[in-house]
């Protein structure tokens, strides 16, 4: 077997009516069609990747995501060109959300190209670039090691 990309990620956010607004602006940008918004649920669908959140159950209500707690680290999703980054990294200044790095290359792949930021509860997201196969490249290296685990050196 073989996956076919991933088919939806939906997160509980602390503050639906707040977070609604950001990924109301956020998911048609990243040429999502929102299929479903209701009291509790705002979902988008595009480039085989559906992404949507939920309200909080009374008990979580208000409460802000926690960078390294257990759970989601962070969501990411692939840009088609490297422009498209610093289009988003534009888009997301304009749209006030907090950017924790603008646009930069890292060691994460061969032309690893990202812009990460976070939404209003402050759930770490990215946009990113990898050309080619990325990590598919043969002798591609990922923390300083290759991608079957052996060290470099």
């Amino acid at each position: 077997m073989e996956i076919n990309g991933v088919a939806h990620t939906f997160i509980i956010v602390g503050n639906f009516q707040t977070a609604r607004i950001f990924y109301g602006q956020l998911l048609p940008f990243l040429g999502m069609k929102i299929v479903a918004d209701t009291a509790n649920t705002f979902y988008g669908v595009g480039g085989r990747t559906g992404f949507g959140i939920h309200a909080p159950s009374p008990e979580v209500a208000g409460q802000r995501f926690r960078q390294g707690a257990v759970g989601l680290h962070h969501h990411c999703w692939r840009a088609r060109e490297r422009a498209d980054v610093d289009e988003a990294h534009a888009f997301l200044v304009k749209i006030g959300a907090r950017i924790v790095h603008a646009p930069q290359e890292d060691a994460f792949a061969p032309g690893y190209y990202s812009v990460l930021f976070e939404d209003p509860d402050g759930t770490r997201l990215e946009i990113n670039h990898v050309p080619g196969q990325g990590l598919l490249t043969p002798g591609a290296r990922i923390g300083g090691g290759y991608q079957d685990g052996t060290q470099n050196g």
